[in-house]
């Protein structure tokens, strides 16, 4: 199983860019389905994207959809979420996930990295 940590989050203001990193440690990496969630204050986690193990199927919330890529380089264990034009209601603690099932229930969570947009 693999263990993930998330990196990049920061403070940011309103139009500008950030791109997540989720490092996964383990052989088997490529054999997951990797996803982003948020989570903000006082409010339920909600997903944000996903990507097939092998990069080539991807899907989105339809709010971020347009302005937020994920993307993953398998051969250095890595997912990635760049964030374009972020808006304030975009401020929550991001996770990435993983998944053997793609479509399925996530098993494997990281610690989370918040992002804050302010206006």
């Amino acid at each position: 199983q693999v263990q993930l940590v998330e990196s990049g989050g920061g403070l940011v203001q309103a139009g500008d860019s950030l791109r997540l990193s989720c490092a996964a440690s383990g052989r088997t990496f490529s054999n997951y389905a990797m996803a982003w969630f948020r989570q903000a204050p006082g409010k339920e986690r909600e997903f944000v994207a996903t990507i097939s193990s092998s990069g080539g199927d991807t899907y989105y919330k339809h709010s971020v959809k347009g302005r937020f890529t994920i993307s993953r380089d398998n051969a250095k264990n890595t997912v990635y979420l760049q964030m374009n034009s972020l808006k304030p209601e975009d401020t929550a603690v991001y996770y990435c996930a993983g998944t053997q099932n793609y479509g399925g229930s996530y098993d494997v969570w990281g610690q989370g990295t918040q992002v804050t947009v302010s206006s």
